[in-house]
């Protein structure tokens, strides 16, 4: 039990010091999808957008209540979000989020993909991205959430609690999309 326990923190110590970095350059790609959960992720998402990293934006687990003017108007959008930016309802988590983008990427024939969630988060993103799309090739583009410290999450509880239950969810989706390739 002992061992077991050990292992396991160490695992979650190794989690939270491998979580990538947001890259300095500006990625190149066919397309830019922006998981919800919070306002950093689109703004950024949708920086990069008007910068031309992407040829189209995916927003995706939107709420039905919101409508694209709504948004667009929250998250400041640029003249580009009119005609080139998409909207997804369906997904309601990661996983689904990664089946919504798989249609919306097979539509428009892209191959490489940005991928913008928050740091925490990108680990078990990218694994149910490339579980449901082994053929795509994502460039990660994590970004810091405002409410969660990583430079020194030890020292806050909430912290602690998020990535725990983060490294979680990592640990189920590595056995369900581990499982899902056998």
């Amino acid at each position: 039990m002992v061992l077991v326990a050990l292992a396991y923190v160490l695992g979650f110590v190794l989690f939270v010091s491998l979580l990538p970095m947001t890259p300095d350059d500006v990625p190149k790609a066919d397309g830019i999808v922006a998981l919800t959960g919070g306002g950093t992720r689109l703004d950024r998402a949708e920086a990069l957008f008007e910068r031309g990293a992407g040829k189209r934006l995916l927003i995706s687990g939107v709420d039905q209540a919101t409508s694209k003017e709504t948004l667009k108007h929250v998250i400041h959008a640029g003249a580009r979000f009119d005609c080139c930016a998409d909207l997804g309802y369906a997904a309601e988590d990661t996983r689904g989020n990664a089946l919504e983008t798989n249609g919306w990427a097979r539509s428009h024939d892209f191959h490489r993909l940005i991928l913008v969630t928050a740091r925490y988060h990108m680990p078990r993103s990218l694994r149910e991205f490339s579980a449901a799309m082994p053929d795509l090739t994502f460039l990660p583009y994590p970004v810091e959430q405002g409410r969660v410290d990583l430079a020194d999450w030890w020292d806050h509880p909430r912290t602690i609690f998020l990535l725990h239950r983060e490294y979680v969810k990592y640990l189920a989706s590595f056995v369900t999309t581990s499982m899902a390739r056998t």
